[in-house]
């Protein structure tokens, strides 16, 4: 497994560096390497490393889901909310009722297992959507409308809402009773007990670190670690009460920055050197899961039934924006954002066969064809269109946190000591200004003087900007633990 790993971060990274030189999505290296390297290819990746594969793919997820989280802010989810909730679900019909449509004629399967093929391709990849989202929200494209949120929110959603539907559709073709409506009632249940079980945790963890000053890393794993423990809670009780517990990953992040911004962006900055890691985890897992001599047998008729249910995606994306501020061309953008098939398509494909399924194989086939074919092109189109479409004012809000990254600034609460005089201080207050076209960011800082209290000691004030001296050359930042 050891020899697995190194091949994964190695391929991985020459992948995503030669794929970004041709000015693509790096992730498409990375599940190139993944075909390649999998067990259906070259079989280079061990079976233990492909017996744990689910669990690294999760927490890689996970990683991403966190980062997600500590990006959603309460005004853009508001602005959001309406067109995010529709897109969760009428899109996912659309495409159902599209494959069903096509699929029996070109497939020669019955209309229940059409059905059943239809909620395994409508479900849109996380995988492959939200870390692009983020690399947008972090370049603060789109910010001005929301729409990487938007298509966060109801990526997430979608999946629930679409996995239920599988769920009672492959029900109903082992000849068990399925009461439609109580499995419907299903999805409302999930969604709102994922987003409490994240909530409950998030907040919890807030009064934690405002009360103990922790070293940021060690935060960082705190929060990862309740996030997979909730993941695990959703399997314990999966059969006694349905829970979207990726929903409740995301919740975290959203409660902790609600309450404090500043820890809320010092450990997002730390996720995000995980991602690193997660995300050659995340993509040449999934790639590796990809069989592609099973997509070569759905052949043609495959392909036109993944095309047929896109076009009906597309316009079931389309409608569910009218009403919404968006221009066409912001629209558009949204339709291909939700193209991308993968994550869930590895995952569940290969159910139906498992099931006894009639026609089982020849749903894996097309599930894994979407795969190859959604998730490279979904990945280019979101990039390229995203680039020429999202706004980016020259005085977006986002140029702040890039300076705050750049220069590691500390923030509101935090203790430092001086370099050079090794007296301590507590930044009780930041600013972020504009001169001219640069931002910059004011920090205030108190000395700390147990004899007369806090507060009442001498105060100092700098300014840090692109062009102005390194923070840490002169201070350093002290924690608790």
């Amino acid at each position: 497994m050891a020899f697995s790993l190194a091949l994964i971060i190695i391929s991985g990274l020459c992948a995503d560096y030669l794929i970004r030189r041709l000015k693509l999505p790096g992730l498409i290296g990375m599940l190139m390497v993944g075909v390649l390297a999998g067990p259906y290819v070259l079989n280079l990746i061990s079976p233990e490393m492909m017996t744990v594969s689910a669990d690294f793919r999760r927490i890689a997820l996970i990683v991403i889901l966190l980062r997600a989280g500590f990006e959603l802010r309460r005004d853009t989810l508001n602005r959001v909310g309406r067109a995010a909730l529709i897109m969760s679900s009428v899109p996912a019909v659309f495409e159902i009722v599209g494959v069903l449509l096509v699929a029996p004629a070109l497939l020669g399967i019955t209309r229940l297992e059409a059905v059943i093929l239809g909620c395994i391709l409508a479900a849109v990849s996380p995988a492959v959507v939200v870390p692009l989202m983020i690399d947008f929200m972090d370049r603060g494209r789109g910010a001005k409308k929301g729409i990487p949120t938007l298509i966060l929110g109801a990526s997430s959603v979608d999946d629930v809402f679409v996995i239920v539907l599988f769920t009672v559709f492959l029900g109903m073709s082992a000849g068990g009773e399925m009461n439609l409506l109580t499995k419907l009632a299903h999805i409302p249940v999930s969604v709102v007990l994922g987003i409490i079980s994240g909530l409950l945790p998030g907040y919890f963890l807030y009064h934690i670190f405002t009360r103990y000053d922790w070293r940021p890393p060690r935060r960082t794993l705190v929060v990862l670690g309740v996030a997979i423990l909730l993941t695990w809670l959703e399997h314990a009780c999966e059969k006694h009460v349905p829970m979207a517990s990726l929903l409740g990953v995301m919740a975290i992040g959203f409660i902790i920055l609600e309450k404090s911004e500043p820890i809320a962006h010092i450990i997002s900055q730390k996720l995000k050197k995980v991602w690193v890691f997660a995300e050659l985890l995340l993509f040449v897992l999934v790639g590796s899961q990809v069989n592609i001599h099973v997509a070569w047998n759905a052949g043609l008729a495959g392909t036109a039934v993944i095309l047929a249910g896109l076009l009906f995606r597309s316009i079931g994306t389309y409608i569910s924006l009218l009403g919404t501020p968006f221009d066409w061309r912001e629209k558009l953008f949204c339709v291909v954002a939700y193209i991308p098939k993968a994550t869930v398509q590895a995952a569940i494909g290969a159910a139906p066969l498992a099931a006894g399924v009639a026609s089982g194989e020849v749903i894996l086939a097309v599930a894994v064809l979407s795969i190859l074919l959604t998730a490279p092109i979904g990945a280019v189109g979101i990039m390229l269109i995203g680039e020429k479409v999202l706004d980016h004012g020259e005085h977006s809000v986002y140029k702040f946190k890039e300076l705050r990254e750049k220069l590691n600034l500390p923030r509101v609460g935090e203790r430092i000591r001086s370099r050079g005089f090794g007296t301590v201080w507590k930044i009780i207050e930041e600013r972020e200004v504009w001169l001219d076209d640069l931002p910059a960011i004011y920090l205030r800082y108190w000395k700390e003087d147990t004899a007369t209290g806090a507060g009442t000691g001498r105060t100092l004030s700098y300014r840090y900007s692109p062009n102005d001296p390194s923070f840490h050359d002169h201070w350093e930042v002290l924690y608790d633990w």
